[in-house]
């Protein structure tokens, strides 16, 4: 498994929501790696371009133009709980992850089935590895934690909860679920997340050589194969998750899943009553009615407006052309948020390693 890149500002911020890693403040520029070697640009590497408006973390609570905003007054959809105990009361799974730390737990699973006493499990393989081995390999915990999990009921393999400690399965075919949170069990699967700076294309290859997603990876990772899941415009900003497994990929753009995306919107202002009222009642535009699951004033200085919204829709440019719908077109625009996987502080034109409990939540979000 992909370890999250070492940098100073790599370590998680105990006050912020998701798995982002901190920064200080922005560099003078940002540069794409070129001719280097290693894992992807680390959140703590030089440079991201003070560009006006606001900056993509969290806004700041007393004007956002040219100022990195403070978490106190922006807090993105999502679950904001301290490191949970398991079901069972026990230690949490991945305690010890740097990033994700407080994402909470995963959303109830319902179709597993339970054991009425300890029994050795219908895809018990004898050739395979012993379940709290292949946990602790995973990252959950310590062996002796893993077995602790197993015995209080809190491990599922392909649906069945198992409790008896000398299951052995094979990693490769099977399913495994520790409170309810799928784990990544194969290590070629890699998962990022970039902060993507303004002007930069949503593509590997760019044909008119423009600033393209490529140009942030570093040499020894290009021959990954990674694709981005979904896109933003050349002109919008923020998260933008890398990967090369297709069908998590798949999942998260698919309508059927409706994955909430969360942005912060600069228009200029002021902006009349009643504009949020109509946009999450909805608005019809060009091809077909849309509205926001929510919106929320976060911020205003004389003349401009900041707004955090939240949608699932993934149509082309629908924040941009809902704004431009009510009279409020966008002057800046940034995704901080997809599903539970937070932006937070992490530095513009940075990639980082997404942490094993941020990849099992993307997982339980679209049902794997």
């Amino acid at each position: 498994m992909t370890q999250a890149p070492r940098s100073g500002s790599g370590r998680s911020n105990p006050r912020s929501g998701g798995g982002a890693g901190s920064s200080r403040s922005f560099g003078k520029g940002s540069k794409p790696a070129t001719g280097r070697t290693g894992g992807p640009k680390s959140s703590g590497g030089a440079g991201a371009p003070k560009q006006g408006g606001f900056k993509s973390g969290a806004p700041k609570s007393g004007g956002f133009k040219g100022s990195a905003p403070k978490e106190g007054g922006f807090k993105p959809g999502g679950p904001r709980t301290g490191a949970p105990k398991g079901k069972g009361g026990g230690e949490r799974a991945f305690r010890n992850e740097r990033f994700g730390k407080n994402l909470g737990p995963v959303t109830k699973r319902t179709h597993t089935r339970r054991p009425g006493k300890p029994v050795i499990s219908e895809h018990h393989d004898p050739e395979g590895i012993r379940l709290q081995k292949v946990m602790a390999s995973a990252g959950v915990a310590s062996r002796r934690v893993c077995e602790e999990m197993i015995t209080e009921g809190r491990v599922e393999v392909d649906g069945e909860v198992v409790t008896e400690l000398g299951v052995r399965v094979d990693p490769k075919t099977v399913a495994i679920h520790v409170d309810g949170m799928r784990l990544q069990l194969d290590e070629t699967q890699k998962y990022y997340v970039f902060n993507k700076p303004r002007g930069v294309v949503s593509t590997m290859e760019d044909p008119e050589g423009r600033p393209c997603i490529s140009d942030y990876l570093k040499s020894t990772n290009k021959h990954e194969r990674l694709f981005h899941v979904g896109r933003l415009d050349t002109n919008t900003e923020g998260l933008l998750l890398l990967t090369n497994d297709g069908e998590l990929a798949n999942r998260l753009t698919h309508p059927s899943y409706e994955v909430p995306k969360t942005y912060l919107v600069q228009v200029r202002g002021p902006m009349a009553h009643g504009i949020g009222a109509q946009m999450r009642e909805g608005i019809e535009l060009e091809d077909g009615f849309a509205k926001v699951d929510s919106f929320r004033l976060v911020d205003s200085t004389p003349g401009h407006i900041l707004v955090e919204v939240v949608l699932h829709s993934g149509r082309n440019r629908i924040v941009r052309r809902m704004f431009d719908a009510v009279g409020h077109p966008v002057e800046r625009l940034v995704r901080t948020q997809m599903g539970p996987i937070r932006l937070n502080d992490q530095r513009q034109g940075s990639i980082r390693v997404l942490g094993r409990h941020e990849v099992g939540h993307l997982m339980a979000v679209v049902g794997l």
